[in-house]
């Protein structure tokens, strides 16, 4: 089958949960400037997820275009990685609106955690419906950030019911090291190594 259907969609769930984000944040009914510094907990889980939500969509938007074409698995696959996301929008409202207190901050990494494997699998199904020779399986090598992250979001989801302030650093530390470019894709793929 098309891939482009996929990408649409997928494209357009992303869309959606970036801005059911953004209708999150409630404007303070005071003017003053103490009035913005306590939505300080809003504005950091809204920064934090539209960072999380623009990586999954960067390299969701890199992975496709090594894609040929998808299958049914392939299908589902991704509509589990878009449940996991659509949450985002939730645990981030309840975060924020609870000063990044324990048990949203659990969730919160719950949903990473979902949704990272969520990734995981459908770029394991890809690599199965495309081949191990592949440009992606070329490209994801030994994938040490997706080994990593989901072992950092266990991590911080025990550390939110003991240290709250290392949970949110682990989050903001796992964005950091998915912010760096990874030119993976782009280097097998635009050198012409297919």
């Amino acid at each position: 089958m098309n891939k482009a259907r996929m990408e649409a969609f997928s494209d357009g769930v992303l869309a959606i949960i970036i801005t059911i984000m953004v209708l999150e944040i409630k404007a303070p009914h005071d003017t003053d400037l103490n009035a913005l510094t306590k939505l300080a907990p809003v504005g950091l889980s809204y920064v934090l997820s539209f960072i999380y939500v623009g990586i999954y969509w960067n390299n969701h938007h890199h992975m496709m275009q090594t894609v040929k074409n998808v299958d049914g698995k392939i299908l589902w696959a991704n509509l589990h990685l878009l449940f996991w996301l659509s949450l985002i929008p939730f645990t981030t409202a309840w975060l924020g609106q609870n000063h990044l207190t324990a048990l949203p901050l659990a969730l919160y990494g719950f949903v990473l955690l979902m949704a990272a494997f969520a990734y995981w699998l459908l770029q394991t199904l890809i690599i199965r419906e495309h081949g191990k020779t592949a440009v992606l399986a070329r490209a994801i090598g030994k994938d040490w950030k997706g080994k990593a992250s989901p072992f950092l979001y266990l991590s911080a989801i025990v550390s939110s019911f003991f240290i709250e302030w290392l949970a949110i650093a682990i989050y903001i530390g796992v964005a950091l090291i998915w912010l760096v470019p990874d030119k993976r894709i782009e280097a097998k793929f635009y050198n012409n190594e297919d």
